[in-house]
């Protein structure tokens, strides 16, 4: 039986017979969940973590819920002011400006920094505002909703893809903290030993779960913030406007779309998480006012802490204020910060307040790389969510230490791949959800049944093909710059972005249309 949800299914129907309708695939959900326990039940291991999650949850009251669908009558739903204020927890943080610097680095004047991050991050941001759309509709986390176009398997992809973003996230914010932590101390602590302080740190607030993730989010922005705003004033008198940007003509115009390119892909790859944190808000919630939220949530934030950081980065290499010069050369963002600030014990108490702004981002990563390798399959299911957040808090800490001293090509390389998968995945999701499912809605009780579901094989081949035709032609990496990206200057510019949305835009149609006829209407 299909069943719309969301607006459409209550379009058609009163709220109480809405539930009724979402209430009867209530057993799938059951089932999901004896499932899993009875694979936990058949291996010692298994048997040992779940007792252990179960003690957590008495003791401490951390969440046990996984990546079950959370039906109508079981949700509890934050105030939807917090898919606003969300989002200023996520974006404002030092781990944020490390993207504006890159403008300067790149040869761009601040004004043209400024453009390009605003229109970067409004762009990418509108995908994240969509897929978070899909969270109350559907009661499914992320990447769970990804299986009604991917299929069962196909959506494995998107878990893999899901926890490098938010590994690769975490490792830049980490390596921030260590800088920071490490001058601090006058540089006597080494930056290995503040990123294995924060990475813990991160690790035990994200075990809690969904509603301390919601509380703690809510009002953790508002000392970054402050931070951040006395950290401009004071860099503010080593800032200029009027100094020109080293690069012209194609030059600028790739060094422009790099950064634009950077900036997209910082705000859509929240996209495929944005669903973890909307799924307990009523099916009956608007789209239109989710995605509104969502979309001046993290643009806002998010284009104030970049620009905070192409401010810095224009004091330190395009004027060249000679102080903040040299810190930025000798100790990366982390000494440039403690430079800004003054006086000294000022400087430092800012910079230990400024390292916890950092926690989250990283609680929000570790909870939803988590959630997403349980998404892997059945047996990935039974592992509980705080094994699987251990596991990648560990990888991040160990490639965090050893990337430590290349914090800009880290950046630069790592966030703007993310950009070429996150808008394939984000257009194919709305292509499914506006076109082919307009009518039929969601069939529920099928989330996590490979043999109800679709394919994946249009979903799949679209996304690789937007990757590898458009992404690999269009990426202007330090490691490789793509055919056409070269025609942007010596050093190129990224297109990889737009050419993938226009293969997959041009390749997901059809091929829907064909694997849903040959399969029977999956």
């Amino acid at each position: 039986m299909y069943n719309k949800t969301g607006e459409d299914l209550f379009e058609q129907h009163p709220k109480d017979d809405a539930e009724a309708a979402i209430g009867d695939q209530y057993s799938s959900v059951q089932d999901e969940v004896a499932r899993a326990r009875a694979i936990q039940s058949s291996l010692a291991p298994l048997q040992y973590m779940r007792r252990v999650e179960e003690w957590l949850d008495k003791k401490l009251g951390v969440e046990v819920r996984g990546i079950d669908r959370i039906p109508e009558e079981e949700k509890k739903p934050p105030s939807i002011l917090n898919s606003f204020f969300l989002w200023w927890s996520f974006t404002m943080h030092v781990g944020t400006l490390p993207i504006g610097v890159l403008g300067p680095e790149f040869g761009l004047s601040l004004n043209q920094s400024a453009a390009a991050i605003f229109v970067g991050t409004l762009l990418g941001s509108m995908c994240t505002g969509f897929c978070g759309t899909l969270g109350p509709k559907l009661g499914l986390r992320a990447v769970a909703t990804s299986r009604y176009s991917f299929g069962f398997h196909g959506a494995k992809i998107c878990s893999v893809l899901n926890v490098i973003i938010g590994g690769g996230f975490s490792i830049v914010n980490v390596v921030v903290c260590g800088q920071i932590l490490s001058a601090v101390s006058d540089y006597t602590m080494t930056i290995s030993v503040g990123i294995v302080i924060i990475s813990v740190i991160a690790y035990l607030v994200s075990v809690f779960g969904f509603a301390i993730i919601h509380t703690f989010e809510k009002y953790s922005w508002i000392v970054a913030f402050i931070l951040i705003c006395v950290l401009i004033g004071q860099a503010a008198p080593n800032v200029s406007t009027s100094v020109p940007g080293g690069a012209s003509g194609l030059a600028l115009a790739g060094s422009f779309l790099s950064l634009l390119a950077v900036c997209f892909s910082s705000a859509s790859a929240w996209g495929s998480i944005a669903a973890d944190y909307y799924c307990n808000y009523p099916g009956t919630t608007s789209p239109w006012k989710i995605f509104f939220l969502t979309l001046f949530g993290l643009t806002i934030p998010t284009t104030f802490a970049t620009v905070v950081g192409a401010c810095l980065g224009n004091a330190a290499l395009s004027v060249a204020y000679p102080p903040y010069n040299t810190a930025y050369e000798d100790h990366g963002l982390g000494g440039l910060i403690r430079e800004v600030f003054h006086p000294l014990g000022w400087s430092k108490f800012s910079l230990v307040m400024l390292t916890f702004s950092i926690l989250g981002n990283n609680i929000a990563n570790l909870y939803s790389s988590g959630l997403a390798m349980q998404l892997l399959g059945h047996y990935f299911h039974a592992v509980p969510r705080f094994f699987w957040s251990l596991i990648v808090a560990i990888v991040v800490a160990i490639l965090a230490i050893a990337g430590k001293d290349h914090l800009s090509t880290i950046v630069n390389n790592f966030v703007s791949l993310l950009g070429y998968w996150t808008v394939s995945f984000t257009l194919i999701l709305l292509v499914e959800d506006k076109w082919f499912r307009r009518r039929e809605g969601y069939n529920l009780s099928a989330w996590d049944q490979p043999n109800k579901l679709p394919w994946g094989v249009a979903a799949v081949l679209a996304l690789l093909t937007g990757y590898l035709a458009g992404g690999v032609t269009g990426m202007a990496q330090t490691w490789y710059v793509g055919p056409i990206a070269r025609k942007f200057g010596p050093f190129g510019g990224d297109v990889g972005i737009y050419l993938s949305a226009a293969f997959t835009l041009v390749t997901y149609p059809p091929l829907r249309t064909l694997e849903k006829r040959v399969s029977g209407g999956k």
